[in-house]
């Protein structure tokens, strides 16, 4: 997963920050949506619909990242991908991505540059048109990736966690579970005590490389956003938290019960209930059979005593919240 410094790779402590730049700029790409790209004080991106969708995210190495696990490569993937994500769930097609960096000084230019290496990539996998087009470089001792991204309604209203009506089928795209068997796999098989050590991928079992590639390199399904919107979603988020938690979230936002089907859930029910970084996302649509790429989980009924339910019974609330669950002695 992780390269040796070549021999001309220095620290970014011995560069300055236009040198930094340089590096990171020159494996950007230019995108669609770009009237003025990085250079200036800010970028120009255009807006056909008149409307701008915005979302940020922030990565920081403990809670949401280990740099023994991933590879500059998989920070810019994971970075990209988590944004988009957001934009996507909004019914909205992504534009541009704006990253804010604070590196340790000790941190090896190669890393930057792959990191810059996976955004773009991402991008171009996940959202075709979207690029990054600016940000801002700043020095600390704890790797921190911060990105806003920014999306296009292409005249359409934006889809919310408020819409979701009674007699509505709740349904899913993308998978759900997996990123937290990955996360699983991580702190149950590559530490050395409490010091995280690198995945030896010859090492994983069936299924627990894609699990791991779940975690590390998610790809949501970006361009079923817009789609979504299209076909008539009547609400619509993000799982990045776990479904259970998310589902009340939009339950909560639509005055509505969500009632799921265990057995639409798959195998591992708690799983796919619990676990975050799924980025899957969560949408409602009038009765009837979801459109394409979404599965039917569930219906919204009236609100109850209880906002979410798992075939009639109440769901014990789980998910992931970093104020209650990061350890920092763990891994």
């Amino acid at each position: 997963m992780h390269s040796r410094p070549r021999d001309d790779d220095p620290r970014l402590g011995d560069l300055s920050e236009g040198e930094i730049l340089r590096a990171i700029l020159n494996r950007t790409a230019r995108g669609a949506h770009t009237v003025i790209g990085p250079g200036d004080d800010a970028a120009v991106i255009a807006a056909p619909s008149g409307s701008v969708v915005a979302t940020t995210d922030t990565l920081v190495h403990g809670p949401d990242f280990r740099m023994a696990w991933s590879s500059g490569f998989d920070l810019g993937w994971k970075s990209a991908a988590v944004n988009l994500a957001d934009i996507a769930a909004m019914g909205a097609r992504p534009t541009a991505l704006l990253v804010a960096l604070a590196v340790p000084r000790d941190l090896r230019l190669s890393f930057v540059e792959s990191l810059a290496d996976g955004f773009r990539e991402a991008c171009a996998a996940l959202a075709p048109g979207c690029a990054v087009v600016g940000g801002d470089l700043t020095v600390s001792d704890v790797l921190t990736v911060a990105v806003t991204a920014l999306g296009d309604l292409e005249g359409r209203q934006a889809v919310t966690r408020s819409g979701a009506r009674v007699g509505d089928v709740v349904a899913v795209a993308g998978e759900l579970g997996h990123a937290a068997h990955g996360l699983s796999v991580l702190f149950g098989r590559f530490r050395d005590g409490d010091t995280p050590v690198p995945v030896d991928r010859s090492a994983l079992g069936a299924g627990e490389s894609a699990a791991l590639d779940a975690q590390l390199r998610p790809s949501p399904p970006i361009g079923l956003g817009p789609f979504a919107a299209i076909a008539g979603a009547t609400a619509m988020m993000d799982i990045s938290d776990g479904l259970a938690l998310d589902a009340r979230r939009l339950a909560a936002a639509s005055e509505v019960t969500i009632a799921l089907d265990g057995r639409a859930l798959g195998e591992n029910v708690e799983r796919a209930l619990g676990g975050g970084e799924d980025h899957a996302l969560l949408a409602t649509f009038p009765p009837g059979i979801p459109p394409a790429g979404f599965r039917a989980i569930g219906e919204v009924v009236a609100r109850g005593d209880d906002a979410l339910l798992l075939d009639g019974a109440p769901v014990e609330a789980s998910g992931w919240d970093p104020y209650r669950d990061w350890d920092s002695a763990s891994g």
